[in-house]
């Protein structure tokens, strides 16, 4: 049986992000990953001829129920964590301007669907503080050639379809609660931005767009 094989990031030192932090983040990653492959294998066991399948029929449902939230949990990371890596020479972390997104396809098109760039973070940042846990996510339509956004229950629950990923936040509490109490993820947020590798979501971005 196939099997999905969780990935290894090159993440430098943060601002505002520890080390421990991203060190466990990275590791309930991979429980994502070892629990989707887990759910798989016990779907085609518990299914390996017609009388299993109806015996288990309630089990089966169950997992496969499950296993939109292992998957998605491990591909909502997978965005995640590539945005804070840096491709050879780029450091936009050692320059002293702020980190944004100052030019480029990606920004045009933020620009004419929120008006400015700023009004677009705003919004964003604004989404990632809805109440409970889940993500914050930018996506690309290609059908309507715009972009949109949505809160994502948990890992799953609103996942917008046909649509490609540009930018994840997850504001699930593990992503801060070694470095921020609940009551200051607002400066999770800002450090997420901080670091962010605006050249990661710019060229996901061009590629969805081919």
């Amino acid at each position: 049986m196939k099997t999905f094989t969780p990935r290894t990031f090159t993440i430098p030192e943060l601002k505002g992000i520890s080390q421990k932090s991203i060190d466990e983040h990275i590791k309930l990653y991979q429980g994502y990953v070892k629990h989707a492959n887990l759910i798989l294998e016990k779907i085609a066991e518990f299914s390996k001829d017609p009388a299993s399948a109806e015996a288990n029929a309630y089990a089966i449902n169950e997992m496969q129920r499950r296993f939109g939230f292992e998957f998605d949990g491990m591909k909502n990371h997978e965005y995640y964590f590539e945005q804070f890596e840096l491709d050879g020479h780029l450091s936009r972390l050692s320059q002293s301007e702020p980190n944004t997104l100052t030019t480029g396809a990606l920004k045009t098109a933020i620009e004419e669907e929120w008006g400015s760039f700023d009004a677009w973070l705003a919004r964003f940042k604004a989404i990632g503080l809805t109440r409970g846990i889940g993500w914050a996510i930018l996506y690309y339509d290609k059908t309507t050639n715009r972009l949109v956004q949505t809160w994502v229950d948990e890992q799953h629950l609103g996942q917008l379809n046909d649509v490609k990923v540009i930018l994840a936040l997850d504001m699930w509490e593990h992503s801060y609660l070694f470095d921020y109490v609940p009551a200051d993820k607002k400066k999770y947020i800002e450090a997420v931005f901080e670091n962010l590798n605006w050249e990661v979501v710019e060229a996901r971005f061009v590629k969805v767009q081919a």
